[in-house]
């Protein structure tokens, strides 16, 4: 295999200058001279033998040729950058910190004795647990800010392994007044009452939780969801896992829908980077992955 003529080091003064917006810009950036950079693109235009940059009035633009380099030098600085990363994670052997992102649908009793079944094995590893609803358990892995995530959707760019199904039932306190309608329910009787949302945790929030009407409340946690139904203030869709024991007391019922009253779909596991993940984080999803089988077996799921 041959060689690569270009280095990492004239890549990374490319993507600065181009990011930068100026040579002196990027030169106060990555602290080196102005006439270094200067002379690391001259150099790269040579080695390759095309045009980088052209001049169009006062001003120096990428040619079409010099946006490809820039997007594929990007590129390759930041592998390189993750390629680093990993290796000092790796040599650090098992992880004094784990982080995981978990959309809210997932059971929180299931993972939590999950991730008690790891801290009898590593009592010391500190876990750090992001709770997000959509959007957010995305933007997590996007940003590698977690080892990987449990989510409903597998972001573009990563892969993931199925975990589990998930269902959701619509449901409301005993005593709202869309229980004492006694008969089966349309879309147009959930308009005329409130609809409790869980706001995306996601910094763009451009995605909706579900929402099917104007008249509803958001909130960002799960439980003040739950019990504001409870209290009879509106109804939502609950995976049954997370509302067993309002279930059981009659703290909440589900609602005779004529259509729609269950939502299905599926839970991933995502690694942000598998290849860079350490032991720990692999044994937390292992514990993960086994635990979720069991309570799946067990609810012939």
């Amino acid at each position: 295999m041959t060689s690569p003529r270009i280095t990492l080091d004239q890549w990374n003064v490319l993507v600065s200058v181009v990011e930068s917006g100026s040579y002196s810009k990027a030169a106060e950036r990555i602290h080196r001279s102005q006439s270094t950079l200067t002379y690391a693109i001259k150099k790269l235009e040579s080695l390759l033998g095309v045009k980088v940059f052209e001049l169009r009035g006062r001003k120096a633009v990428l040619t079409p040729t010099g946006e490809l380099l820039f997007r594929r030098g990007k590129t390759l600085i930041e592998e390189a950058g993750r390629l680093e990363h990993a290796a000092a994670e790796l040599a650090k052997g098992w992880e004094p910190q784990i982080r995981v992102a978990v959309d809210i649908v997932f059971p929180t009793w299931l993972l939590l004795r999950c991730f008690a079944d790891f801290a009898r094995e590593r009592p010391e590893t500190h876990l750090e647990l992001y709770e997000t609803v959509l959007g957010g358990t995305e933007e997590a892995l996007a940003r590698r800010s977690v080892e990987f995530a449990i989510g409903g959707t597998v972001p573009q760019g990563f892969v993931g392994d199925i975990l589990m199904p998930i269902r959701a039932v619509c449901m409301a306190a005993p005593s709202h007044p869309l229980h004492q309608l006694g008969r089966e329910l349309t879309l147009e009787d959930l308009r005329r009452h409130r609809h409790i949302v869980i706001r995306d945790s996601g910094e763009q929030r451009v995605r909706s939780a579900g929402w099917i009407n104007e008249l509803r409340w958001t909130v960002s946690n799960k439980a003040t969801s739950i019990h504001a139904a409870g209290l009879g203030l509106g109804y939502a869709w609950y995976p049954e896992d997370s509302v067993r024991s309002e279930l059981e007391r009659g703290a909440l019922k589900p609602l005779p829908l004529r259509e729609g009253a269950e939502k299905s779909g599926t839970l991933y596991l995502v690694f942000a980077d598998r290849e860079a993940a350490g032991p720990g984080t692999l044994r937390l999803a292992q514990i993960i992955r086994e635990g979720v089988a069991r309570e799946c077996k067990a609810q012939n799921r």
